[in-house]
């Protein structure tokens, strides 16, 4: 199974994400969104599949960081723009696995991904 991890190095949750991957035995390729940056196609296309509600990380400081205005009124193009902008406003890790899109890093939800 082909698998790429997207998310930034300096990220507990993407810690956790690769220590699961490699105990497993799960061989994935690692792009880092903050110093390669995300192509706009691949983030609407994952807006697509699981809405950018949950791509977006609101509880970031990145986010909470924004002028009242850039976070009032989103939209799915204001949404994708601002973490086009920003890409550590994107939710890590992001998985792609065999047509698999997994948002966040929980074990159970890897397992049953990579049974």
């Amino acid at each position: 199974m082909a698998a790429t991890l997207y998310g930034i190095r300096n990220c507990d949750t993407m810690k956790k994400a690769w220590t699961w991957l490699d105990q497993h035995g799960v061989a994935y390729a690692f792009h880092d969104y903050k110093t390669q940056g995300i192509d706009p196609a691949r983030l609407e296309l994952w807006a697509g599949q699981i809405g950018w509600e949950t791509l977006l990380n609101r509880a970031g400081t990145t986010f909470r960081k924004l002028p009242d205005a850039d976070k009032a009124r989103l939209t799915q193009d204001k949404a994708i723009a601002l973490m086009l902008a920003q890409p550590s406003m994107i939710k890590r890790p992001v998985l792609e696995a065999d047509g698999a899109l997994v948002v966040g890093f929980k074990p159970e939800i890897y397992a049953a991904t990579f049974p």
